[in-house]
């Protein structure tokens, strides 16, 4: 079954606890995970940042929930013991716990009042039942939406642009991911082909050691496989078994399917792709607004 959002795991913590012992978050985590039957790969499924996992986060958001509206209390750092209130909220036998459940305790109103805000700013400001994401999730799937929207404006400015532009951003994308040694030398060795797009050779390392062979195209339309297969022909000719294939466009699925049956090892780039290693990058973007998202350093106060 899928992982349950942060409030709908608010009871499942809470029944853990009930036996009124001391339980850490590893051992709520589980066998949460066990009575959710989850599987491998559920629990190992991670936030798009990568930092932690999507389960781990959202047990760590119930259990900061509960802490703040006091139904659970900390013991020492990561181990929690339910509290009266706690247990009076399980006697009710509710079929679930969120926000609206715990906005009845003014602790928990307390949590999310900001500075000098009126209690009906605050009560406002306490997140709703129908909102299922994390803060985390929340923050990330914001960041997506910018991430490609900009995807998007690059693709069109490419698509837009000279052909020489395009030759321009393809080579100091390259450099960016490490091939080419530097801008100068594989701008040399890119030979223009005159139709909207570059073929040539680039280094694959600073030293010059092994080649890689390239080609772009500045297309509107799908690419197909024949163009893979002349593609094919120009890295035999040359004694190449290593290729990447650049469009502002998309691939058709049988030059998908035909590059996994070629001898050579072709990776093909399509416009989506292209912008995305663009942004990752740092090639024709830069930095508009930097977060860091901090959190308490419980070693900090441990260790006072």
């Amino acid at each position: 079954m899928p992982i349950p959002d942060y409030q709908s795991l608010m009871l499942p913590v809470l029944r853990v606890l009930a036996d009124r012992k001391e339980h850490s978050v590893a051992q709520m985590r589980q066998r949460i995970a066990e009575e959710l039957k989850l599987s491998e790969g559920e629990l190992t499924e991670r936030l798009a940042s990568d930092s932690t996992t999507v389960f781990v986060n959202r047990i760590g958001w119930a259990v900061q929930y509960l802490k703040a509206a006091i139904a659970i209390k900390a013991l020492r750092r990561g181990v929690y013991q339910i509290t009266d209130r706690g247990l009076a909220l399980l006697k009710q036998e509710p079929s679930e716990i969120n926000a609206r459940t715990l906005r009845q305790f003014p602790e928990f109103m307390d949590f999310h009042e900001k500075g000098t805000a009126s209690d009906s700013a605050a009560a406002s400001a306490a997140p709703s039942p129908e909102v299922k994401a994390t803060p985390e999730e929340s923050l990330e799937d914001s960041y997506q939406v910018l991430r490609d929207a900009l995807a998007t404006e690059l693709l069109d400015t490419i698509k837009n642009g000279t052909p020489a532009a395009f030759e321009k951003i393809v080579v100091y994308l390259l450099v960016a991911m490490g091939y080419g040694g530097s801008v100068e030398d594989a701008g040399k060795v890119v030979g223009k082909s005159g139709d909207g797009g570059i073929d040539g050779i680039i280094k694959q390392d600073k030293l010059g050691l092994d080649f890689l062979y390239v080609q772009a195209k500045r297309w509107k339309d799908v690419v197909g496989s024949p163009e893979i297969m002349r593609f094919s022909g120009s890295l035999t000719k040359k004694h190449a078994n290593r290729g990447v294939f650049i469009t502002t466009s998309w691939f058709s699925p049988d030059a998908l399917e035909y590059v996994k049956e070629m001898p050579q090892r072709i990776i093909l780039i399509d416009g989506r792709r292209l912008s995305s290693l663009m942004i990752e990058h740092n090639v024709g973007v830069a930095p508009a607004k930097t977060y860091t998202l901090k959190r308490m350093d419980q070693d900090y106060f441990e260790n006072l």
